[in-house]
């Protein structure tokens, strides 16, 4: 049976049909024009806790922005366990895909940058980078004993092999990175399966781990990443202040400056300036402290080398004590990070200049001291002793002179003509003892 239709219904529908594949080419059009972004964030820094927090705090805004992945380009010789626990720990419960790229060419991922990197969904590597060398190092007080740091041991390995075997990466290798401190290249690394690939550069990568599947903590994911708009973020203000202190060279300048600045407020009390600045030093340093392997006895030296400073102003020591103060300094300040990486602590090029000027400091503070204390009084009765006059009449028993301008009443013990030179000996009351000078 055929249905016929009005004609004016037939017209209605034929032009709904064409107004539908009129607009279905742009609605797919739409579809694919939409563009899949990747966060970048670079980390070049060593890993303390500002860090950590850059890094956390950007993998939970790449969550919430439903980005495809994000990307931490990393290069660092290491840092604190605890801020790195806090990373892998934020790593491993990410709901968007997190990708360790140690990256440009000559970058490396050392110590805590192995536990790092081998936390991602999606470990690589660009050439002619390396990863290793994840030996835990005793830091504060002195080294730890040999049972404390076989503890540590045993702990960081337990905890690399955890996560290596969670990710499915080579966790024997990572028990000898940490026991034996070894290190791999790039391309060692990918046979070794202890990195998913190497890629030249970001967007060789973006397209070597697009279609790759990640698990999540909220389920499995396919990444689609080739010809994805990089997002590339940069560290806040706050960041970049909270890093820059934690530098060990900026850390020692603050902490020298400091001390310096409280010294000068304390000798010269109600300059202010000088204060205000060394307490603000002060604790921006000791902020910067609970982020680096301080040693105490560094701290202790310096502190003791302020001591000798202020000692040489009350006891005349002819400068054995501003030597010692000297010497205590220069030895607490190369004391006072203790790390065998570089980048955990003070540069000579900064250490012996900072030392030298932070010295000359207070050896000019102390001489200007020590020659105000021995200035011969000018002022009141003391002031008169030794002064050059003028005798205004004969001077015995008693008489006139003039000194400084002014008509004194005089005596002296033996007879003084009048307009001979005389010199003060003694002030009593509103009398002076003068005596000839030739």
């Amino acid at each position: 049976m055929k249905i016929i239709l009005p004609v004016k219904t037939t017209v209605l529908l034929a032009a709904a049909a064409l107004l539908l594949s009129a607009l279905s080419p742009g609605v797919v059009l739409q579809a694919a024009g939409e563009k899949r972004v990747v966060d970048v964030i670079t980390v070049s820094e060593v890993i303390t806790p500002p860090i950590g927090e850059y890094i956390v705090k950007s993998i939970r805004q790449a969550a919430e922005s439903g980005t495809e992945a994000i990307v931490i380009q990393l290069d660092t010789p290491g840092g604190l366990d605890l801020s790195m626990r806090d990373i892998i720990k934020e790593c491993l419960n990410a709901t968007v895909p997190v990708v360790v790229y140690v990256s440009p060419s000559g970058a490396r991922a050392a110590s805590a940058g192995v536990l790092i990197t081998i936390s991602a969904h999606v470990a690589a590597m660009a050439p002619g980078t390396n990863i290793g060398a994840a030996h835990p190092v005793a830091m504060g007080i002195g080294k730890a004993d040999e049972t404390m740091m076989e503890k540590v041991e045993n702990d960081a390995v337990a905890y690399g092999r955890g996560i290596a075997e969670q990710k499915g990466r080579n966790a024997d290798w990572i028990e000898e990175a940490i026991r034996k401190s070894v290190s791999v290249t790039a391309e060692e690394a990918l046979k070794l399966k202890v990195i998913d690939l190497v890629a030249a550069d970001m967007a060789d990568l973006l397209v070597k781990i697009d279609g790759r599947e990640v698990k999540l903590a909220a389920g499995s994911k396919t990444l689609k990443t080739k010809g994805a708009e990089l997002n590339r973020k940069e560290m806040g203000f706050r960041e970049k202040v909270l890093i820059t202190i934690s530098n060990p060279n900026i850390a020692f300048i603050l902490f020298l400056l400091g001390l310096a600045g409280l010294y000068f407020e304390f000798s010269s009390p109600g300059v202010v300036l000088p204060g205000i600045i060394g307490a603000i030093s002060l604790i921006l340093a000791f902020f910067a402290f609970q982020t680096l392997p301080v040693n105490y006895a560094g701290i202790l030296l310096i502190l003791l080398a302020v001591a000798l400073f202020i000692a040489e102003i009350k006891v005349v020591s002819h400068g054995v004590l501003t030597m010692g103060g000297v010497v205590s300094l220069a030895l607490g300040s190369i004391m006072l990070f203790e790390s065998p990486d570089p980048a955990l602590r003070v540069s000579w090029s900064v250490l012996v200049p900072t030392v030298a000027i932070v010295s000359l400091f207070f050896a000019g503070v102390i001489s200007i001291a020590v020659r105000a204390q021995m200035r011969r009084v000018a002022t009141g009765s003391e002031g008169m002793i030794g002064v050059l006059g003028e005798a205004a009449s004969a001077v015995h028993e008693k008489g006139k002179v003039l000194i400084r301008g002014e008509y004194w009443n005089a005596f002296s013990k033996a007879p003084i003509e009048k307009g001979k030179k005389v010199q003060v000996v003694d002030v009593k009351g509103l009398n002076i003892e003068v005596e000839e000078r030739s």
